[in-house]
């Protein structure tokens, strides 16, 4: 029978000690020297800022219009594409210029 004490120290063994040893030996990453994803970046965020952005708005309004055109009448109908086009305008340069300062 093994007691309370054995078993603290049996989880200590299993798995706190082998994360020390992978911790310690771990070298460092470089996030910011890699260029791989620049090309695919580029292409999202001028598809996103450009006519794609514009696309999704009118798409988001008129599915809003459509909601309204039913009968149903909810503010998320009209709020839902402020959103989306407030979004599109201004939350790709955001996120971008957040993840650029992180890394």
């Amino acid at each position: 029978m093994t007691t309370n004490t054995q078993t603290k120290r049996s989880c200590a063994t299993d798995y706190i000690l082998p994360a020390a040893i992978v911790l310690a030996s771990a070298g460092a990453a470089y996030a910011g020297a890699d260029n791989t994803f620049d090309p695919a970046l580029t292409k999202f965020t001028d598809f996103l800022e450009g006519s794609g952005g514009k696309i999704i708005t009118v798409l988001s309004l008129a599915a809003g219009l459509i909601g309204l055109a039913s009968g149903r009448f909810s503010l998320g109908q009209i709020a839902v594409p402020v959103g989306v086009g407030i979004g599109v305008g201004t939350g790709v340069p955001i996120v971008t210029s957040v993840v650029t300062a992180v890394i």
